[in-house]
């Protein structure tokens, strides 16, 4: 079993870097929305601020390194390297599914990355359906040890494990068990998609029972449905994943449903997000910090200077923005009526 998750990772990292890998016909949303330019923004450009906070650390940006990868040969370079940049630049680093961790100490080094960031949030993660198969608070509580974490997310991805080779699919009463875990752990718990979007009732049910933080994790990037289509060697459930190319909850989209119906909460948006321009659009309709994973992997494979490169162009692009509708901050920016949506 514990040899199958490790090759499975593994297959994860590899195929999330295929275009094949995208979902087809659906986009994140942003495209629907832009930003009313200022030209006469009455600020300075040096003077403009990304700083924000998250629970008890502050941080020099919104942005965060979404959950990927672990438990994997591969992983273990990978993670290393995403900690360090990380911590740099001060962004949150978010940890793939860490389950594997409880299977074996084989690949358990790969998660273990507090020396490397020492100062940053780190997120741990399972898969919110793993309650429903076997594991307890206790367990949990090892992970948050193991990985010195500072919060969990726990993943929603109903529809990628249906379409995996042997996935866990009674997801049937876990919102009990999630209001358990959160009212038993010593840390923030969150909740996250894995690329199919999470809606304004959704988000409502998991706040009312305590999850301190959402990330929609919207559609318009990778398509879990079909890395696992890829992975697949059952003809039936490659054939199925076809249909399901196209489907989720825009990014965007979740978002702003988000918003207006459960205003002033803590929201994460990731999914598609291309650029510091996406970026600052999220932040705009809601968001108080933004990830990015696919993006981030590509560089991080190619050499630690250019995911360093890549980060520093994110943060850039997001200032320009800021400075092109003439807000100094990330409150001024969350407050700003200068994004419009297009007919």
């Amino acid at each position: 079993m514990t040899d199958s998750i490790h090759r499975r990772k593994q297959e994860h990292i590899e195929l999330s870097l295929s275009d094949e890998a995208l979902g087809r016909n659906i986009t994140n949303g942003f495209d629907r929305y832009r930003f009313k330019h200022n030209a006469l923004p009455e600020i300075d450009f040096n003077q403009i601020d990304l700083a924000t906070s998250f629970f008890h650390h502050l941080l020099p940006t919104p942005f965060l390194i979404s959950s990927m990868t672990g438990g994997a040969a591969l992983a273990e370079s990978i993670n290393q390297n995403l900690a360090i940049a990380a911590e740099e630049r001060g962004w949150i680093f978010a940890l793939g599914s860490t389950r594997v961790m409880l299977e074996s100490d084989k690949y358990r080094s790969s998660f273990q990355v507090r020396r490397f960031a020492p100062t940053i949030p780190i997120i741990a993660n399972i898969g919110a359906v793993q309650l429903n198969y076997g594991i307890e608070i206790k367990e949990v509580k090892q992970i948050l040890e193991w990985t010195e974490a500072d919060a969990l997310v726990l993943h929603l991805n109903s529809i990628q494990e249906i379409i995996q080779q042997g996935g866990d699919v009674n997801f049937s009463y876990l919102l009990p068990k999630i209001e358990r875990l959160v009212k038993n752990l010593p840390v923030p718990v969150g909740v996250k998609e894995v690329g199919f979007g999470i809606d304004e009732d959704v988000a409502k049910r998991l706040i009312d029972v305590g999850i301190a933080f959402v990330d929609v994790a919207g559609a318009g990037g990778t398509s879990w449905s079909q890395i696992e289509k890829l992975r697949s060697n059952e003809p039936i459930k490659k054939q199925a994943a076809e249909a399901f190319a196209s489907w989720g909850n825009p990014t965007a989209e979740c978002l702003f449903n988000i918003s207006e119906k459960l205003p002033n909460q803590k929201l994460m948006a990731s999914g598609g997000i291309r650029n510091g321009l996406d970026a600052a659009k999220a932040l705009a309709l809601g968001a108080s910090h933004v990830g990015f994973a696919r993006s981030v992997l590509k560089e991080v494979i190619k050499s630690p200077e250019a995911l360093m490169e890549w980060m520093q162009t994110r943060e850039l692009e997001l200032k320009i923005a800021m400075f092109g509708i003439g807000v100094e901050n990330i409150s001024e920016l969350k407050a700003t009526d200068r994004l419009q949506i297009l007919s």
